[in-house]
Formats: C-alpha cells, sequence, structure tokens
C-alpha cells in the first residue's frame, strides 16, 4: 500500500482537511486506524470511500504515526 497524506479544502467551505489515499484494507481495519489517529491528533474525522478524512492539518503528525505503524506512506502535495 502507497498511502498519500495531503491537506486539502476543497468543496469544504474553507476549512482544512488531512486526507488519507491509497488503502487497501477491510473497513473494519480503517475503522480501527481512523479511531487512533483522531485520539492521537485530537479532533475529528470520517471514513469515505476508503478515504480517512481527519480534521485540520495535521500531515506531519500522520506521517509519522503511518510510518511507525509501518505503512509506507508520503506527503502529497502543497
Amino acid at each position: 500500500q502507497n498511502l498519500r497524506v495531503q491537506a486539502s479544502r476543497a468543496g469544504r467551505k474553507g476549512k482544512t482537511v488531512t486526507v488519507i489515499t491509497g488503502f487497501q484494507a477491510q473497513p473494519e481495519t480503517l475503522n480501527a486506524l481512523l479511531k487512533q489517529l483522531k485520539a492521537q491528533c485530537g479532533t475529528g474525522g470520517t471514513l469515505k470511500d476508503d478515504i480517512l478524512e481527519i480534521q485540520g492539518d495535521h500531515k506531519q503528525k500522520i506521517l509519522q504515526i503511518l510510518v511507525g505503524l509501518g505503512y509506507k506512506a508520503k506527503i502529497s502535495g502543497g
């Protein structure tokens, strides 16, 4: 799995979210990962079509967490 972590505001009324794409896992696994990321970032988030969305710009923090968990992840976009 090559995960991409990026911050996005498109279509969210100016609110920034960190978007993580590239998952090939079961929804149960993604829900557990989402819960862990939300707890470590201290913010909300959601799972839409195998794409994790975390509220706020947490690119660096999420990248460190994912790499620590053994995922192959990169920051994408500016």
